[in-house]
């Protein structure tokens, strides 16, 4: 056999001029490149100077260089297409691409590794199909690309396509390859997808341990994220920067103050310390678990700090309201030479936002204004949800309409917007707009448009939604589950709510609450307090809301002692001190029963100025039981206080009329009338085949409305068989007896019962909602209602459910 012998000698590398290496490492490197262009010394002199230029950010000169060039190869388009993608110029890079005729693997993999790092998951995707249609099978590293672009919800199904062809290819034992598959899987919402790939794994390393760890804490599901830590500590593998993030968020979400000392100190054991990037995830945790001295000291002790080093105890200084620390702190960021656009201007205008501190939001938006900042997407999502928490929708929109990349968070921001100022409606229109667009909605997005139907009790779109959650494959995530909890709980779908707790895969401390708000709504007292004592034998730390959902089922009830048990432990054995809204329950508890010597001497004794809920809350005990002389003086501090809200001057109003003192009766209406302060007219609604029917007292103007009015005579009739007696009373007029049981008859409420008999299938349940309390007399006339008609009916006004079925309610007459 011949040795192969070349017909023309080989350049010596050594004969090369020196000053083209910096290195004998970057010798090597010419040597590949060389042997690239063919040992073409030319070639490979431009390519060595495109190289360079490209990396100094000289694309211009780069291109006509590059155009320039007698003889180009592979190498010399592939680091063209490179720059232009790194520079995120997309349309010259694929403009390039196109134009190559001799494209190798890695041709294509640069290209679509640019599209996954511009989000655009529909172009990379379409780029990874056209590159097996033309005959060259992705590497990895194409795999690994792609997988790169699937960070987000919306792009689920791409990854579970992905993951069909790293098994066709035999990819499915590259750690490389599984890891950016759990890593996908977790950032899409499909944690427990994730953990499949996780335990089919032969082999795992700390990235490995990091995604799954990262992704269970952005799902909420902690406790799996401390189980896989501990795992990880068992097998010795070395935990990273990012193991100590994940696992901070982790005892951040369960507000677990020792686990998270516990970390700091592996973090100060394994000489992580020092690292800016750990020491922010324990800056985050402390000043998330409002331990804000623990977190100043940190910060104190930093050898190094950076922007997002101020910007998280700016944040945390934010949550806790701490105004001057917070601006002081600002301040001296702005002297520390950080880059102006990196400021934490999202955290300040939440802030802003959640104090509706309009002059702040605005001089706010203006240093953003400065930093050229207003265009960049995180700063508008920012600006739409300030300017909507302060009133101004209208500038919300504005922003919301002008911003030209509109993602998720966008629409989420303004969606978030309408559904703040009660504009129920809007929100659902713009969520069909947004369908319409294309873009998916994420969990944060079920989580608004789910209250936006539970405000608006929209069964049927709320059914819709949860059909939508199955598809998308959030029901898995306890937030979404939540929230639908929260949706068929205030729509009154008691047995709904019921399931949908059960079927939970994993519950947090706000599923609970939900939960325990539902029984408190619907009277079920004893089962919610059976619930929480579940929630504890499950070590759920409870929380304020938890307590406050105890004491309300407890006050619906009527449960005097278990209320009284649980709100004078809520200090010693739950750690949650007593707020305003605690002692207002707790009084309006003892109110309803008629203790109004315990309810003077405790209001005599809280750690504070009592205020219009507490007062408002007295002064509706003493009309349940007629307690003139206290609710006048109620009253008396309520007129004392700057009152929007008609109810305190119309339940004292009402409690005037009823014991027929015309005269100061009128005199509290026209206190109101002078104060400017309008009384909300009741209406009530119910929905009939997706669509919204709107009723007032004495509504003329349904089209069916004549025979609305005539089935309540009819009803009338038959309700005078059964016994029943209309309470004048109701009727707070001074008008003749007849007219007054006369105007009862048509109230709202009635009025959308009758109409939904008409609409609806015999048989089937009704569901009305009322924006005011319902009256005594209705709900006596409605119990007498459900006995002649043979259908169950649900109430939902101000303050609770009602649950109507053969002539009984489930309040049992008490509310």
């Amino acid at each position: 056999m011949e040795l192969f012998k070349p017909r023309k000698a080989f350049p010596l590398i050594t004969s090369f001029p020196s000053k083209l290496f910096k290195s004998s490492s970057s010798a090597y490197h010419a040597d590949a490149q060389m042997i690239k262009t063919g040992f073409d010394l030319q070639t490979y002199k431009t390519n060595h100077l495109l190289e360079s230029l490209i990396d100094k950010g000289q694309l211009l000169r780069a291109r006509q260089l590059f155009d320039e060039m007698p003889l180009k190869n592979t190498f010399t388009a592939n680091r063209m297409i490179s720059g232009y993608a790194k520079c995120g110029y997309l349309e010259e890079a694929r403009h390039l691409f196109d134009r190559t005729a001799d494209r190798t693997a890695v041709t294509w993999t640069i290209m679509i590794g640019a599209y996954s790092k511009a989000a655009q998951h529909q172009e990379a995707f379409d780029l990874f199909r056209s590159m097996w249609r033309s005959g060259i099978r992705p590497d990895r590293v194409a795999i690994v690309a792609l997988l790169s672009s699937c960070s987000s919800p919306d792009a689920s199904g791409w990854v579970v396509q992905v993951h069909a062809h790293v098994v066709k290819c035999g990819f499915g034992d590259r750690v490389m390859v599984c890891n950016t598959l759990v890593d996908s899987y977790c950032k899409c919402g499909l944690a427990r997808l994730g953990r499949r790939v996780f335990d089919e794994m032969h082999e795992r390393d700390s990235v490995t341990f990091n995604a799954m760890v990262t992704g269970y804490s952005k799902e909420g599901l902690y406790y799996e994220a401390l189980e896989l830590f501990i795992m990880m500590r068992n097998l010795s593998v070395k935990p990273s920067q990012c193991t100590f993030s994940g696992i901070l968020t982790a005892a951040t979400g369960l507000c677990n103050f020792g686990l998270g000392r516990q970390v700091h100190s592996l973090v100060t054991k394994t000489n992580f310390g020092w690292d800016v990037f750990v020491c922010n995830s324990l800056l985050d945790f402390y000043s998330k678990c409002d331990c804000l001295t623990e977190a100043k000291a940190l910060f104190d002790e930093m050898a190094e700090r950076d922007n997002v080093s101020y910007n998280v105890m700016i944040s945390g200084y934010a949550w806790n309201g701490q105004t001057e620390e917070l601006m002081k702190l600002f301040k001296e960021m702005q002297f520390c030479g950080f880059y102006r656009r990196r400021f934490p201007f999202p955290s300040l205008l939440s802030f802003a936002g959640a104090l509706s501190d309009l002059a702040m939001g605005r001089q706010i938006h203006a240093q953003i204004i400065l930093a050229e900042s207003s265009s960049d997407d995180l700063m508008c999502n920012a600006l739409i949800d300030m300017y909507s928490k302060c009133g101004l929708l209208e500038t919300a929109e504005m922003i919301f309409r002008k911003t030209i990349t509109r993602n998720t968070v966008s629409w989420t921001a303004m969606i978030s917007g309408y559904i703040e100022n009660a504009l129920y409606e809007e929100a659902l229109s713009l969520f069909c707009e947004m369908r319409r667009s294309g873009l998916n909605p994420d969990r944060a997005t079920f989580c608004s448009i789910l209250r936006a139907s539970a405000s608006l009790a929209l069964l049927s779109m709320g059914k819709q939604l949860h059909s939508y959650l199955i598809r998308c494959g959030y029901m898995s995530n306890v937030f979404s589950g939540s929230a639908l909890l929260d949706m068929y709980a205030k729509c009154g779908c008691f047995v709904e709510t019921q399931k949908t707790f059960d079927e939970m895969p994993d519950k947090n401390i706000v599923s609970w609450n939900v939960m325990m708000s539902a029984y408190a709504q619907n009277g079920q007292g004893t089962k919610a307090i059976k619930l929480f004592e579940d929630m504890l034998r499950q070590d759920v730390k409870p929380d304020a809301i938890t307590i406050l959902s105890v004491l309300s089922a407890c006050s619906h009830s009527g449960l005097v002692e278990e209320g009284l048990q649980c709100f004078d432990s809520m200090t010693e054995l739950y750690g949650v001190k007593p707020r305003k809204e605690h002692y207002a329950c707790i009084i309006d508890l003892m109110g309803r029963v008629g203790r109004f010597d315990d309810v003077e001497r405790l209001v005599s004794q809280i750690p504070f100025e009592a205020d219009q809920v507490i007062w408002n809350s007295i002064l509706n005990s003493c009309r349940i039981h007629g307690n003139q002389e206290l609710a006048r003086r109620a009253a008396d501090k309520l007129f004392c206080m700057e009152l929007k809200d008609a109810s305190p001057f119309i339940i004292m109003s009402n409690i005037y009329a009823k014991a027929g003192q015309w005269d100061d009766a009128a005199k509290v209406k026209k206190m109101m009338r002078d104060r400017g302060v309008r009384k909300e007219p009741a209406y009530s609604w119910v929905e009939i085949k997706q669509k919204i029917y709107t009723f007032s007292s004495d509504d003329m103007m349904n089209p069916q409305i004549n025979e609305v009015r005539a089935l309540l005579e009819k009803l009338s009739e038959e309700m005078d068989k059964e016994g029943y007696k209309p309470d004048s009373r109701c009727a707070l007029h001074l008008v003749d007896e007849k007219i007054k049981i006369e105007s009862l008859r048509y109230h709202s409420e009635r009025l959308a019962i009758a109409f939904a008999l008409l609409n609806t299938p015999p048989g089937t349940p009704i569901l009305v909602m009322k924006n005011l309390r319902a009256c005594t007399d209705c709900h006596a006339a409605i119990k007498v209602i459900t006995k002649i008609v043979g259908r169950e009916i649900t109430v939902r006004d101000l303050s609770r459910f009602h649950h109507f079925k053969d002539g009984l309610c489930s309040c049992g007459d008490y509310w």
